[in-house]
């Protein structure tokens, strides 16, 4: 049995920005990067390694808010697609009704 894990490579030259209010990242589970943009926003982590989220999904940083993989672990789509859309219930709700 073969086995084998993608390793992602920079591909220098290849940086783009674009201004934007709301970013969502959908790809296949690759556990989450803890360098980058977890690092660098101080999100805190599960024991597990997953991104920590309150009842509305929301990290430990005020407005971001965690769903899916990336908190729940490796697990089935149907899954995340409900953490998506309790994440999106959280994110309707921030800017009125959470205190963080």
């Amino acid at each position: 049995m073969v086995t084998a894990r993608r390793r992602f490579m920079t591909v220098h030259g290849s940086n783009r920005s674009w201004p934007a209010q709301l970013v969502l990242i959908a790809m296949g589970f690759v556990g989450p990067t803890q360098e980058g943009t977890i690092a660098e926003l101080g999100l805190t982590l599960t024991n597990r390694g997953t991104i920590a989220v309150d009842e509305n999904k929301m990290t430990s940083v005020p407005g971001v808010f965690g769903a899916g993989d990336v908190e729940r672990g490796q697990s089935l789509i149907v899954w995340a697609i409900a953490d998506g859309r309790r994440a999106a219930q959280g994110v309707n709700k921030y800017p009125t009704d959470i205190k963080p």
